[in-house]
């Protein structure tokens, strides 16, 4: 194989985006050859934007069956998610799916067990895996500079929506339509990169959610939640889509000292000797380790979007190695439902959360949904 035949199913924002930069051949490897939608004003915006050689399905097996496509990127509403990428593993098609990887952490696990059973790749459109500031956090972690980790803390408020947001759909914030809020819309990303970037999972989560606090809507729309780790450190992740103006703020203490990215900055405050070591052998009552405020080179641009699908092109023509497995997305999507199954039982959830009760909680909601009363 020397190019990669795509099919996109989906054309929301997101499908038409990906569309762009294909089309614009910003993307080595790759041809747009298919694509799917179920809305009739999609496929008319295909017929003029992705080409005359570009078949046009709205149904997606399809697609999938036509024999014009060697991979798929999924682009659907959240839900649909597994089930489409189950299905093009069933025909060992490659996959690169949209965030979030699913709702709930059952349908995912079957997603990656269908994963494991063919040859495809499979990656997810975790782009900010992408991004330099958080890859030289990475870095920092991974080489040891920042020692053992101790706390982590992210303050993401600067999702702000407005009512007519949320008003611009019925499937918007329902339980039915959408799946959750704040947390499976707009965090995704955060909650990737915060395990990603340390490389740990918690083990359990206190988390306090809020539905329809700043809004008319029924999913969370305010989070705090508490987290602990195995080797005994602590993080904390508040996030709102009510706040404004927001703040990003990602913190991460190690005892070797501590890097903070806001404002597109990464500073880094190193201990010259670390704080165990300086704990051991000070006599000298109060002190503490001298530290060198150190403002970070990041070098290089985000390639975003089209770097992951560059990646992703590049290990099926290649074997290039995946930025983002799509297996992992299954870790931010555990931390969400920990938070909300958390609130919902109004206790401590262990890692990894208890799948079936968290999918009847789901259900009972889904059954409650404005949405699903309209339909």
């Amino acid at each position: 194989m020397s190019v990669v035949r795509l099919g996109i199913i989906g054309l929301g924002n997101m499908g038409k985006g990906h569309i762009g930069y294909i089309k614009r051949g910003e993307v080595n490897g790759v041809k747009l050859t298919a694509v799917s939608d179920s809305a009739p004003s999609g496929l008319e915006w295909a017929k003029e934007h992705a080409g005359e050689d570009v078949a046009l399905f709205s149904d997606p097996y399809e697609l999938m069956d036509s024999g014009l496509v060697d991979g798929v990127l999924i682009a659907t509403p959240h839900y649909s998610h597994p089930e489409l990428a189950i299905a093009c593993f069933e025909r060992n098609l490659h996959v690169l799916c949209e965030k979030p990887a699913g709702v709930y952490t059952k349908q995912v696990r079957e997603m990656n067990d269908a994963a494991a059973r063919t040859d495809a790749v499979f990656s997810m459109m975790y782009n900010q895996r992408t991004n330099p500031l958080y890859q030289k956090l990475k870095d920092l972690v991974d080489s040891g500079e920042l020692g053992e980790i101790r706390r982590t803390n992210w303050i993401i408020t600067n999702w702000y929506r407005s009512q007519s947001y949320y008003d611009s759909g019925t499937w918007r914030a329902t339980w039915a339509g959408e799946g959750g809020g704040v947390l499976l819309n707009q965090d995704p990303h955060q909650l990737d990169l915060w395990q990603w970037t340390i490389n740990m999972m918690p083990k359990r989560v206190r988390a306090f959610c809020y539905f329809g606090k700043h809004r008319n809507i029924e999913v969370e729309d305010d989070v705090t939640a508490f987290v602990e780790y195995e080797n005994g450190a602590t993080g904390v992740f508040v996030t709102t889509t009510g706040e404004a103006p927001g703040t990003n703020r990602l913190e991460i203490s190690g005892d070797r000292g501590k890097v903070v990215i806001e404002d597109n900055k990464l500073t880094f405050w190193r201990l010259r000797v670390s704080e165990p070591e300086f704990n051991a052998t000070y006599k000298g009552g109060f002190g503490q380790p001298e530290c060198w405020k150190c403002e970070i080179p990041i070098q290089g641009v985000n390639p975003d979007h089209k770097g992951i699908t560059q990646n992703w092109v590049n290990a099926i023509l290649h074997g290039e190695q995946l930025i983002a497995p799509g297996e992992e997305g299954i870790k931010g999507l555990m931390l969400s439902n920990a938070m909300l199954l958390s609130t919902w039982t109004d206790n401590w959830v262990e890692l990894p959360i208890d799948e079936e009760l968290y999918y009847e909680h789901l259900q009972e909601r889904i059954k409650q949904s404005t949405y699903r009363k309209e339909q």
